[in-house]
Order: C-alpha cells, then structure tokens, then sequence
C-alpha cells in the first residue's frame, strides 16, 4: 500500500508458492527456492540452544538465525538482509510511549541494556543499522522511508552509528529500530550471515552493562557448537530404521510445549539471593572482536545504541535494548561471572548444583503451573531430557502433601466449600497467582478427594528415583511417599485393599463420573502399591514394603474380580449405561510399573487383551485408525457419549497407550495408534494443530485446549524403545510373594502415623529404618 507509512508499505514480492518451512524442534529451516529472485536460493535456520542435560545453555534467552545464500544465476549479486525490531521494553508494550532510541559509544556508566539483536559482520559482509523509525505519518524516519532507503542503496549510513538521542515515542506510537548485513555474491557462489537475538540475563551473565551484548555475541559466535550438541542427540533417533518418518520428527516437534507452554525456570530461593555483584567485569572474548550496536530502555522508556569500531575479521554488530529504572528491582539470586561459551567444561553442571525451581502451565487455555495429574504423562519428556528439572519439580509436590492451607475454597461443581489445600493430599497444581504457596488453583472440584493424584506422586517418584538412582532424592521424598499411601486408606470403604470412587468425576477425566471401583484409578492404584513396596524395600523400610505387598495381593484380587470381564477391564463396577465402557486408558497403572522396571500387574494375557481390545475398538473404529484413540467405546462398537470427555481422543492419552502396546510387545498396534495423532494433528490432511497440539478433539476433529502439557507423553513411547540402564537394571520385586504379616498390622500404616482426611501432624515412622526428625 503505497499510501500507508507503516509495514505494509513494503514492497513485498513473495507469493511463497516455491518456499518450504520445515522443522525439527529445536531448529527450523525456511528455504526461499527462487523467491524473491529467480536466480537466488534463501535458506534460513533458526537455532536455540535447547540441548539436553545442559542447563546452563538450555535456560539461555538468545536465538540465532542463519541465512545461506546461494547464487545460481550468472551474475554477481548484492543481497541485503533486514531484521527489525520493535522497542517495547520497559513497557505493557510497544504502543506504551516514551521510548526513545539513543546511540552511545561505551556501555561504561549507562544503564544495563536488556535486549540486542545483532548480525555478524566479516570481510565480506558489511553491517549497518538504522537506530530508529516509526510506523506512522508523524515519525522522523518511517517504515515506508526506511524502505525505500534499503531498496535504493542495499544498506544505512554508516554515520548511523553517532546519531544523538531521538525524541521519545508518543503513547500509541510505535518505534523501531533495524540491523541490517549485505554481501556480494558471485555467480553460483554462496555466502552465509547470521543474525542473533537475546536479552539480558544474569545468571551467567552477571550484572554487568553488557550482559545483552556479551550474550548476543556468544550466540554468534558459539551457535555452531550448539547445533553440533543438538545433532549428537537427534542423531541415534533419526537414523533409526526402526522407527517412522513420521514419529522422528513429532517426537522432537512435541517437545515445542517446554518452552512454549508459558515457562518459568528461575533460581532458587536463597540467602544469597539479594546478593548485588555489579561490579563484576565481563570476562574478555580473545576469540572475536566485537561490533555491537545496543538499544535501550527505561522508565522513560530510553533506547540507545553502541558501536565500537574494529579491525577483526569477523564481529557482531547490532541493536539492544536496555531498561533504566530509577525505581528499585527486586533481584532473584544471581551470579557474579560472567559466562562465555567456549570458557566452559564440557560437564555442564556438577551433580550436586542446584538448578532452580521450573514452572509450566498446564496449557494456555487451563492456566495452572505443573498441573499434577497431566504432569504424570508429560514428565517423561523432562525425566529423559532434564531430569534435575523433574526431580526438583518432584520435590515442590512432595513438600506440598505434607502442607495444608486451611483457607477456605467454594467448588465450584458440586457448590460446596472446603479448604485449599488438604494434608496428605496431592495437590492438583502449584497455583496461578502465588505459585508454591498458593495451590490448587483448580476450584471445579475437591481434589482432596480425587482418586489418581496421590497414587501419580507415587508412581512418578519411583520411575524418577529408580531411573536416576539418586538415594538421597529417595530419602528426601519418602516421608511424603508414605503420607500419600497413608491418606488414600479413606477411600477404601469395604477393607478389600482397593479404593474407591465416590460418583462425580473424581480424577483426571473430570467430566466423566465413576462410580464404585474404576479401571482407571484402581489400576493406578495396585501399580502404587506397587511402586512403594519396592521403594521401601530400596530404602530399608521392610514392614512397609509387606504391607503395601499385602495390601496388593488383596486389591488386586478385588480388581479382576469386580472389572474383569474376559477380554478387557469394565470402566467402572457401577451400574450405569458406560460401566461397561473400553476405556483406552484402563492399564494406566501397567505403563507405568512397566516403564519403570516393576513387574507385570496382571498376566500377559489379561495385558494384551485389553491393549488388543482398546486398538481394535477405540482406535480403529474411529475414522479408521486416523484420529487416535477415543477416551470412550461402548462394547457395540459406538462411541461412548456420556460427557464431553469420553468422547473425545486426547493426544496424551493416545501416546500413553501406544507407549504401553509397545511395553506389550504390540508395536506395529503401537505405532498405527500414535499415528493417529500425527495424521490429525501434524500433518497436511489433518486439522492444522501443529506447534499448538491441543488437549483433544473430538471425532469431527474440533479440539479442546490448544497448546497443551499432556502431548509430552510422546516420549514416554521412547523411553520404551531406548530404556535407562538404571531402568533395565532395575531390581525386581516380586508383588506376588506373600508375606504373613498379623492381622493387627494389615493397615498401610502404623496407629501413629495414620494420616486423617484432614490430619494435623504427620508423626514420624515408628518402624522405618530411616532416620526423621520431628
């Protein structure tokens, strides 16, 4: 639009028709294929530094875009990239006001900048930046002049990088500011530049003015190390005969959600946390000289740049951003070096540093941090890749069973009042609002009453515990294991070892009522037992180790009995119209122990069965194995329409039972079930929900909660093709050893550490070989 001042003015001539976009969580790859130009081939890869078991590089903010040009044509050709940036730092955002743009020669003295975006300047590529522009009529410098500009000569004026200080921005304006790198390049020749963008960051960064651009040179200067790194990992998997094209790369796609899903990874809480090293001088980079130009903010919203000038052959140069506030900034715990890449060792953090506390929703629509019952699908993601991260994620939830929060809370589906936070009790989430001191942000129903969060604790402790063989992890949560056995004794209501549901939707699923005894958190429930008999048993708590088994012989006769139909479990042992429903997530329980190097719950026969029936009727009477497997199927053949949950196909859910097909031994059932997911979800054919995998959808494919935490399970189905060794290794205990144990001590636990609805105080574990102190 020739009239407009802004954007749109630009002189776009890219119809995309010959463009590709392809990716390969954490990189991507846009290739421009003759466009805009028939005679050059654009391709451009997106890095960041998402490396597994790395966490130092993992939690640093900077991406870096490199850009591979190639001249197919005959003549020598000028090509000039733009990145443009808007300023909005400082601000609720970029249409605030009162930001200004300011160049400056030294950071020395000047306000701390807080964001930069640069591009790496060598002898044939050529860097220039334009400090400001704006998107309306009134700027000095518009969007439309600052086009016109690059049309015309390829590049700004290298005086750019003296201008003074610019008026700051009106409320409602907009301003930019632009880096911009050309080259020449000869016929059938090719040239690279790469672009990089990161904000301020002092963990390892410390305090220091040039924290940005100390961080945005490391990432052009080390992003090649980084993808290296990343390749190493991706490698083994892609190359995998084994495996389908497509599950390679949904597999790394779904791992999108960890940094997308509303993250929040800081340090820890410390007395040290106030600690001020400002005064730490950056460490000097020998390797590189650098260019950079540096924008900044503050709370009048001031933008600035720098460049220093230099001889090297290859520097940065670029734009920051910086916050200068005269008003005091709580700080978190920080460290006082600076870090540069190529300084560290390869071992990125040693075993005993902590690694913060992390945060991540339950989706962007269900706005929960860690929100438990899905985190019991997800974890596998963080458990293979991050496990200090999960443990410490364990940790959190651990602590919070042995709180209580009396506060008062309404439910709101039942319209009854009870208190926030229930000792002994799971809770469903670490809160919205105060996160860790206010929990169960969830307020639908009484989680304190709900059946598979404390057995989830459970289980997920053990497979962390016994897949990293961290004792003193074990040591540490065990009191809160124990807690969590003790509390679900109330909701075994006929003293047959197996719980109960009580007739609303008392667990994940909580749209679709159970009643009595469920397939769902009765199989949870035996794998629990389970889990803590063999857990007590590593520890040294041998009477609670044959209590649990006690208590699991007899559950799990209660279980076949009240379930078992001959050829899959009943939904539930009630008598209504879906009682007798598959429900493709009835071996819950199973993945789990399985997954973790337990033994089997029930027979082999029993296991594929159900695994066989739940393939044959909830994913492949669904439009023909296409869409995953729906939550609900009536025995006939239709659809279980109850409520909104049994019949849609949750994504999670249906890698979590390819996951456990593949522990049976069904792999081609396996992976036509995961598939499903793929073909609805991820591929062209399907609905368009890729980088955005949503909770469920129904069988017309309409979803439910995109962007959501569950679809991590992906990687449960990996962890079973490429197991632990700690996991393989596993000791084994067998559940169907009886141990002759009196009558008198049949109890989970002990008279004086039985733990009430609604307990008080935990005492300690009178007959535990482990030390506790009260």
């Amino acid at each position: 639009k020739t009239s407009d001042e802004g954007i749109s003015s630009w002189g776009w001539n890219l119809n995309g028709q010959h463009s590709t976009y392809h990716a390969l969580f954490p990189r991507a790859w846009t290739i421009y294929d003759g466009e805009p130009d028939p005679d050059l081939k654009v391709s451009c890869r997106q890095i960041s530094p998402f490396v597994p078991h790395d966490y130092r590089d993992s939690s640093l903010p900077t991406a870096v875009f490199v850009y591979t040009l190639v001249n197919t044509g005959k003549e020598r050709a000028k090509v000039s990239l733009l990145f443009t940036w808007a300023n909005s730092i400082g601000g609720i955002s970029h249409l605030s006001g009162d930001h200004a743009n300011e160049p400056f020669m030294t950071a020395k003295g000047n306000p701390p900048v807080t964001f930069a975006v640069a591009a790496s300047e060598t002898q044939n590529v050529n860097v220039t930046v334009l400090p400001c522009f704006g998107l309306t009529e009134g700027s000095f410098i518009t969007a439309r002049k600052m086009w016109g500009k690059m049309m015309q000569d390829g590049q700004f004026d290298r005086e750019n990088f003296n201008i003074g200080p610019s008026m700051p921005s009106s409320p409602g304006e907009t301003l930019c500011a632009a880096v911009s790198a050309s080259a020449w390049v000869e016929p059938h020749g090719k040239c690279t530049i790469a672009f990089a963008l990161a904000w301020r960051y002092t963990k390892f960064y410390g305090t220091s003015e040039r924290a940005a651009v100390d961080l945005v040179h490391d990432a052009l200067t080390n992003y090649k190390h980084w993808e290296e790194e990343i390749e190493k990992w991706q490698s083994p998997i892609l190359e995998d005969i084994r495996l389908p094209e497509w599950y390679k790369f949904t597999l790394f796609n779904e791992l999108y959600f960890l940094v997308a899903g509303g993250t929040v990874w800081i340090d820890s809480s410390s007395p040290s946390a106030d600690v001020k090293c400002d005064q730490d001088p950056p460490i000097k980079v020998e390797s590189k000289n650098i260019k950079v130009t540096e924008a900044e903010m503050n709370c009048r919203h001031s933008t600035g740049f720098e460049h220093t000038s230099t001889s090297g052959c290859d520097s940065s140069t670029g734009v920051g951003l910086k916050q200068n506030c005269s008003s005091t900034i709580p700080r978190k715990k920080r460290s006082c070096k600076h870090f540069s890449h190529h300084l560290k060792t390869e071992d990125q953090l040693d075993g005993n540093e902590d690694v913060g506390r992390f945060l991540y929703l339950e989706g962007v629509e269900y706005i929960m941090w860690c929100t438990y019952d899905v985190h019991f699908y997800a974890s596998f993601a963080l458990l293979e890749l991050f496990p200090k991260i999960e443990l410490n994620i364990q940790r959190d939830f651990a602590k919070a069973v042995l709180s209580e929060d009396g506060r008062k809370v309404k439910f709101l589906a039942e319209g009854n009042y009870g208190i926030r936070k229930v000792r002994g009790a799971v809770p469903h989430d670490l809160g919205t609002h105060d996160p860790w001191n206010e929990m169960n942000a969830y307020n639908i129903h009484d989680t304190s009453k709900w059946k598979d969060l404390n057995s989830k604790f459970v289980l997920q402790v053990y497979r962390d515990f016994a897949a990293t063989g961290d004792m003193a992890f074990g040591i540490e949560v065990w009191p809160a294991v124990r807690t969590a056995m003790e509390y679900m004794e109330q909701f075994d209501r006929d003293d047959d070892g197996l719980i109960e549901n009580d007739g609303f939707p008392d667990q994940t699923y909580d749209a679709w009522t159970v009643h009595g005894v469920s397939a769902y958190c009765g199989c949870l429930w035996l794998a629990a037992l389970q889990a803590a008999a063999a857990m007590a048993q590593r520890l040294g708590d041998k009477f609670f180790a044959e209590t649990c088994k006690t208590k699991f012989f007899s559950a799990k006769s209660a279980f076949e009995k009240k379930l078992w139909n001959g050829s899959y479990f009943n939904y539930d042992s009630g008598s209504s119209s879906n009682s007798k429903s598959i429900q493709a997530d009835q071996l819950a329980g199973q993945w789990y122990t399985s997954s973790s190097g337990l033994g089997p719950i029930f027979d082999e026969f029993k296991t594929r069965s159900s695994l066989q029936k739940i393939f044959d009727f909830n994913v492949m009477k669904v439009k023909g194995g296409r869409m995953g497997a729906v939550n609900g199927m009536h025995p006939n053949g239709k659809v279980d329409e109850s409520c909104m949950q049994s019949r849609e196909v949750w994504t999670g859910v249906t890698y979590a039972v390819a996951a456990n097909m593949l522990l049976a031994g069904m792999e081609e059932e396996a992976f036509t079930t995961a598939e499903g997911i793929f073909i609805a979800g991820w591929s062209e054919e399907g609905f368009g929900y890729w980088f955005q995998t949503p909770e469920g959808w129904t069988t017309n494919g309409h979803y439910r909660s995109l962007i959501y935490m569950r679809p991590l399970a992906i990687w449960s189905m990996q962890w079973v093709l490429s197991p632990p060794k700690a996991i393989t290794e596993a000791p084994k205990i067998n559940m169907m050893d009886r141990i002759v144990i009196s009558p008198a001590t049949f109890s989970l636990s002990l008279p004086e550490t039985r733990v009430r609805k609604i307990a008080n105080k935990t005492a300690c574990f009178g007959n535990s070989s482990l030390q506790c102190t009260c």
